[in-house]
């Protein structure tokens, strides 16, 4: 079941938390300029890697939601059960560097974000 809304509209990527999820993660609805996101993907291996230090989130078996710092980086997890999950890469000028997610459907998420980045 999927945690988060992802759509695409006027130029940008809007990330919005549902349920729960929204005060687990201590953010409401992450809107991104299209120009600052370097692109979505698929991988497989996302769940496995260190997650590093929580700052704010939670962190339960099977559920990571919030901000997550490892290796220099700044990541924002929101994720249910095993996967599948997206991954969204962000540039230097954003808050986070990646936007690691759980959705319903994430070969259409990818294809609808890769595409509006294909028509900027």
């Amino acid at each position: 079941m999927s945690r988060n809304r992802v759509t695409v509209t006027d130029g940008h990527l809007v990330v919005e938390p549902l349920g729960l999820d929204k005060a687990w993660s201590f953010t409401r609805r992450l809107q991104i300029p299209l120009a600052h996101v370097r692109g979505a993907s698929f991988d497989p291996d996302v769940m496995h890697e260190p997650k590093g230090v929580r700052a704010p989130g939670l962190h339960l078996p099977g559920k990571l939601s919030g901000t997550f710092h490892a290796k220099g980086k700044k990541n924002f997890w929101n994720v249910s059960g095993d996967g599948p999950a997206i991954v969204v890469g962000l540039d230097s000028t954003e808050r986070f560097d990646r936007l690691i997610l759980t959705v319903d459907d994430p070969a259409e998420v990818i294809d609808t974000i890769n595409s509006a980045l294909g028509a900027r």
